[in-house]
C-alpha cells in the first residue's frame, strides 16, 4: 500500500508565496503520491545535440588504448572456438548490430533477442535491453563469457593472448603488463567510445541551423515534444530516459517456430535462478523480471536510444518491426496486449493522422547522421614460443 504524503512532503513541494486554487492543490497532492520517475514524466530531460564524448575518469582514453581496443573488437579469438568477434554481432556495416531482427548467438545457439547497436553506446549508464549491465567493460564480459554470445573463458582468452607476441607488447605499452582479460575489457571500451554520430541534421539545427531540418521533420519534432508524447521517455541528447517499460511489444514469430530461441530463453532464466514452474508458464520475453524476480517487471525492457535509425532496424527488443512507419502505427494504436498486467500507463493511443505518422519518420530520418564506418584491421598472428616459459620460475 502507497504511504499517504505527509503535510510536510506537500509543504515541500509548494512555494511559500503561491496561492492555489483548489485544484492546483488536488494536482500538487497527486505529484506527492506518485514515485519520482512519474514525477520525471512530466519534465523530461530536453532534447539536445550530443555533447562530447564522456569518458571514466580512472581510465582516460589513449590512442594506444582505442588502437589495441580496435583490435581485439575484431579478433575471433575472443570466443570459445575462434568463430566470432564483436564484430560478428555489431558489425559496422551492419549499423553496429547485425542486421537481424533476432541474433544468431553462438554456434549451435540461437539468442532470442535483437542484436543491439554500440553506436553512441559511450554515453549510456546501463547496457542491454534490460539494463543488466552497468557500464562498457561489463558489457563487454557479459558478452565475451556469455554461453549465447562468445561463450569465452578468461583464463583461455589471456593464455591466447599471451600467445601472440604483437598483443603482449601493445599490452605492455597500454597498460604497463601483461595481457590480462580486465584490460582488455577497458581497452574494447576504449574503442567502442570511439564510435558516436557525426554530422547529424538534427544536432546542426540545435546548434542554431534552422535549415538543416525541412519543414516536414519540424513539424515531427512538435509532434515528438507534443501530441505523440515520444519525448517522455525519448528524451535528452540520447532521446532515452533509459528506464524501463512495458509497451506491450508482441512477440516475434521465430521465438514460437524455433525450438533454439527457446532453449536460449530458457537457459538463462533458469542461470539467473528463475523459478521452473515459472520457466514453462512463460511464452514469451518477460523482460526485466529476469533480472529482479519482481511481478512488476515483467515485459519492461529499457527506453531504446532513436539515434542512428537509419541503419540500426528492425527495431524493439525483438526486432518485430521493421520498418519507423510499423513503429509509429504500432504506438499510434496504444501499444500492443498486455498479459503481463505490468503495460505503462504512459501508452495510450495517439489518434495521429497519416500526415502526422509521416511527419513523425521525416524527423526521426533526422537523428542519423553519416554512416560510422572502419577497416577492418589485420590481427596479428599466434607465435610459437620457447619452452619452458622465458622467465619461468624454477
Amino acid at each position: 500500500m502507497r504511504q499517504q504524503p505527509s503535510r510536510r512532503t506537500i509543504q515541500r513541494i509548494l512555494s511559500p508565496n503561491l496561492l492555489l486554487t483548489g485544484g492546483m492543490v488536488l494536482f500538487v497532492i497527486a505529484l506527492a503520491y506518485m514515485g519520482a520517475s512519474a514525477r520525471d514524466q512530466l519534465n523530461p530531460a530536453p532534447l539536445a545535440a550530443l555533447p562530447a564524448v564522456p569518458g571514466p575518469s580512472d581510465d582516460p582514453l589513449t590512442p594506444a588504448k582505442i588502437t589495441l581496443g580496435k583490435l581485439l573488437y575484431f579478433d575471433p579469438r575472443l570466443s570459445g572456438d575462434g568463430s566470432l568477434s564483436c564484430a560478428s554481432c555489431h558489425d559496422p556495416k551492419l549499423g553496429w548490430g547485425d542486421g537481424g531482427d533476432l541474433s544468431r548467438g553462438y554456434p549451435g545457439t540461437l539468442h532470442w533477442r535483437n542484436s543491439q547497436t554500440i553506436l553512441n553506446a559511450a554515453y549510456l549508464d546501463r547496457f542491454f535491453w534490460t539494463g543488466s549491465s552497468p557500464d562498457l567493460p561489463a558489457q563487454a564480459k557479459a558478452a565475451i563469457t556469455g554461453p549465447l554470445a562468445q561463450n569465452m573463458n578468461p583464463a583461455l582468452m589471456e593464455e591466447r593472448l599471451k600467445q601472440i607476441p604483437a598483443y603482449v607488447g601493445l599490452f605492455q605499452q597500454t597498460y604497463g603488463g601483461p595481457p590480462t582479460f580486465e584490460n582488455a575489457l577497458r581497452a574494447i571500451s576504449a574503442f567502442e567510445r570511439t564510435i558516436v554520430s557525426k554530422n547529424v541534421p538534427f544536432d546542426r539545427y540545435m546548434k542554431g541551423d534552422k535549415m538543416a531540418l525541412t519543414p516536414l521533420q519540424v513539424k515531427g519534432l512538435t509532434l515528438f515534444e507534443g501530441k505523440a508524447g515520444c519525448v517522455q521517455c525519448h528524451n535528452g541528447p540520447l532521446f532515452t530516459d533509459q528506464k524501463l517499460y512495458n509497451l506491450g511489444v508482441p512477440k516475434n514469430p521465430a521465438f514460437d517456430q524455433d525450438p533454439q530461441r527457446q532453449i536460449a530463453m530458457r537457459e538463462r532464466m533458469r542461470a539467473k535462478g528463475i523459478h521452473e514452474a515459472v520457466i514453462r508458464a512463460l511464452d514469451r520475453d518477460p523482460g526485466h523480471y529476469l533480472d529482479t524476480k519482481r511481478e512488476e517487471d515483467k515485459g519492461s525492457f529499457r527506453t531504446a536510444p532513436l539515434r542512428e535509425l537509419r541503419y540500426t532496424a528492425p527495431y524493439m527488443h525483438n526486432g518485430v518491426f521493421f520498418s519507423l512507419e510499423e513503429v509509429i502505427h504500432f504506438y499510434d494504436r496504444g501499444g500492443g496486449d498486455d498479459p503481463f498486467g505490468t503495460k505503462s500507463s504512459l501508452i495510450r493511443p495517439l489518434q495521429l493522422t497519416a500526415e502526422e505518422k509521416a511527419a513523425l519518420v521525416a524527423f526521426l530520418e533526422s537523428l542519423s547522421g553519416d554512416q560510422i564506418l572502419v577497416d577492418t584491421p589485420e590481427l596479428p598472428e599466434y607465435e610459437v614460443l620457447p619452452l619452458p616459459f622465458a622467465g619461468a620460475v624454477r
